[in-house]
């Protein structure tokens, strides 16, 4: 970005906490916003229904909903008109996960979030879109070979994503070339659990 002439600084919060979003927006210097990207996110607590503590729910949902919720109402005000919101959801809620329920029911949220905003802000030419990755190649998974396998096993196209896959379709949803998408959820997972009979 520098090297296209552009500014870039980095702002540092810590999102699912009461004044999260307001220790963000303080270093914005008031904007104006022309994108937004919901992108901070947790998934560390899987389990089943049996298994998920109060306080593993809380959290989860504290920075999965509550924080891009938040940060949104506090943008909105500073984004141009014409201006994109892209928020990152999961292939979770396409399919039934007892291991991770918790975390499939944030990312549905989201989903809801993004429609309902999709129409809310239409009259403004804001476009607003949810991006649907599978699991996507992390430190962790490097280090756990058997988990990587058996995630590409189950994913029509035979591998994990890789973070230009998630990028490139958010910088679509952020071109002009999007203008006319809103209110939708695009899968970006590779095609994860498009099959139950073979696993692809």
């Amino acid at each position: 970005m520098q090297a296209a002439g552009g500014e870039v600084f980095a702002v540092r919060a810590r999102l699912g906490t009461p004044d999260g979003a307001d220790a963000l927006f303080a270093e914005l210097a008031g904007g104006p916003l022309d994108i937004v990207v919901n992108n901070a996110g947790g998934g560390g607590h899987g389990g089943t229904i049996e298994q998920t503590t109060t306080e593993q729910f809380g959290d989860l949902f504290a920075v999965n909903v509550a924080a891009p919720f938040f940060i949104l109402q506090r943008a909105l005000p500073l984004l141009r008109d014409r201006g994109r919101i892209i928020n990152i959801s999961s292939c979770a809620p396409r399919v039934a996960a007892p291991q991770q329920v918790a975390y499939a029911m944030t990312k549905g949220a989201m989903e809801v979030l993004s429609k309902t905003l999709a129409v809310q802000l239409g009259p403004r030419g804001i476009t607003v879109n949810s991006v649907a990755p599978g699991a996507t190649d992390t430190a962790y998974l490097r280090d756990h070979p058997e988990i990587r396998a058996g995630i590409s096993a189950i994913t029509a196209l035979g591998r994990v994503g890789q973070p230009s896959d998630i990028a490139d379709v958010v910088a679509f949803l952020a071109s002009d070339d999007a203008r006319w998408i809103t209110g939708t959820v695009i899968d970006a997972s590779g095609g994860t659990f498009l099959s139950s009979a073979t696993g692809r």
